[in-house]
């Protein structure tokens, strides 16, 4: 028999002769290794947990663009300075401002892509469910309650840009005029007209959805408008002729659009562009999302008729502080006309949290690692104090300090490698349990964990051996011989 065989023999020998006390001593291992590992576990994870849990409070990253608005291919561009497994989601949106004519009144509509839009704002509470289909949109809460609109109620939106559409051509015979004025309530009214070959007005058009329906709507009427017809340009009017009685707002100000139109290549620019659209959902977040009408970026560019652009990108991206400080400087650094900008609500929340929550978990482990050295010291103590009479036979047949050091050493370490293995496989069943209730998601098990908790429970095993092992090399084998 070989001496390590020898050795181990002796080891195992005397452990199970002292099955209690080694029990204690191994349970108490194990749970200091369990707590270890399982804490450990969570430590190197919490920083992933947390980020998924702020991911759902919103973008911690926002684009937007240096001067106007920004190309699809310019947010790609930008997209593509962060790794893909990183982007939770990238929602763009654009804004224009819109009139429900009928109601008189007017919103804000977002375009928007809503697949990105429910990965980037998971918080979003939608009663019904987000459009999938063509002219359908989801309606601000705040806007539903308004309009009086409910689920699957089909609402008529009007686009009219801002900016004149004016070319301020000089006008010429067949040149297209178009023309603005404020009308009842200040609402505009809108009007359109073609100059024949004797530069007088023809193919007069008129847009008053905005005045009242009884009074405003009959200046649309044609019997009214023939009296425009075969004016000369540029129109001077007569009010004693030209406005209609019992709708005198309006027609006067019909008679300023006409007086004060001028040439356009865009005739949609005056008369604006309705189109009916099917509310699948009804939004409601508490915050101001609920006083936008949200639409797909494909029903926006038809309802304005102009390419599909962003006003803004909100992004979630899976990162640390530091890291999304980087990502800001890579895109910056590649000039794509973009501003990169974090939103230091989410990220510094999410540092300060990460930073309590990692000091914690460090404090609790140094306790525990702390209460099992004492728990195993004691129990070595008293094992020695138990083999007091043995230790002193040994020495006195000749046995050296040295090897009664490396029997009770290799005992405790013994005990700290079973003790490891344990503790391993139960620390992550433990911080699998905790994880789930706490976070609602399940951890990956970490390989390295298992060598590393074996390798500190040893180390912690051997350390609390020292005070005992001290004691059994002092023992005096004459003392103790002589029943003292």
């Amino acid at each position: 028999m070989t001496r390590r065989k020898m050795f181990l023999r002796m080891i195992t020998a005397s452990l199970l002769r002292r099955r209690s006390r080694m029990l204690v001593a191994l349970l108490s291992i194990g749970i200091g290794a369990t707590i270890l590992s399982g804490l450990v576990t969570i430590y190197y994870d919490v920083p992933r947990q947390m980020g998924a849990q702020f991911r759902s409070y919103g973008a911690n990253m926002i684009l937007v663009p240096e001067e106007g608005s920004m190309t699809e291919e310019q947010a790609q561009q930008a997209l593509e300075s962060i790794p893909a497994a990183q982007v939770i989601g990238a929602a763009p949106y654009r804004y224009v401002n819109v009139q429900m004519v009928r109601s008189q009144l007017s919103f804000v509509a977002a375009g928007t892509d809503f697949t990105q839009v429910q990965a980037t704002s998971p918080y979003f509470s939608v009663e019904g469910s987000y459009p999938s289909g063509v002219r359908q949109v989801l309606l601000g809460k705040e806007i539903a309650q308004t309009i009086g609109a409910k689920l699957n109620s089909v609402i008529e939106i009007t686009y009219r840009p801002s900016e004149a559409s004016a070319s301020g051509g000089k006008a010429a015979p067949g040149a297209t005029l178009v023309g603005s004025a404020e009308g009842f309530s200040t609402y505009p009214v809108y009007v359109t007209y073609t100059l024949d070959q004797d530069m007088k007005i023809s193919n007069l058009t008129v847009n008053v959805d905005t005045q009242t329906a009884e009074y405003g709507g009959r200046c649309a009427d044609e019997l009214y408008l023939k009296r425009f017809l075969g004016r000369d340009y540029p129109f001077t009017g007569d009010e004693s002729t030209d406005v209609l009685s019992g709708a005198t707002i309006t027609s006067k100000a019909i008679m300023e659009a006409i007086a004060g139109a001028e040439v356009t290549e865009n005739v949609t620019a005056a008369t604006g562009n309705t189109m009916s659209m099917q509310v699948t959902g009804i939004l409601d977040t508490g915050g101001k999302e609920e006083s936008y009408i949200f639409m797909s970026l494909d029903d926006m560019a038809a309802l304005t008729g102009q390419p599909q652009v962003y006003d803004v990108m909100e992004m979630s991206v899976s990162a640390s502080a530091e890291e999304l400080d980087s990502f800001k400087t890579a895109i910056e650094e590649r000039h794509l006309g973009i501003t990169p900008r974090l939103v230091k609500r989410i990220t510094n929340s999410e540092t300060a949290v990460l930073s309590k929550l990692q000091a914690l978990v460090f404090l609790v482990t140094a306790v525990v690692l702390v209460l099992t050295m004492i728990c195993v010291s004691t129990t070595m103590m008293a094992v020695v104090t138990e083999r007091r009479k043995e230790i002193g036979l040994r020495k006195a047949l000749g046995a050296s300090d040295d090897s009664i050091r490396v029997e009770f050493l290799g005992e405790g370490m013994f005990l700290g490698a079973l003790g490891g293995i344990l503790g391993s496989l139960l620390g992550f069943g433990f911080a699998q349990i905790v994880s789930v209730n706490v976070f609602g998601s399940s951890i990956t098990f970490q390989p390295l964990l298992l060598p590393l908790t074996i390798v500190v429970s040893m180390l912690i095993s051997a350390l609390s051996c020292l005070w005992p092992i001290k004691r059994a090399v002092q023992i005096d084998p004459a003392l103790v011989l002589k029943g003292e």
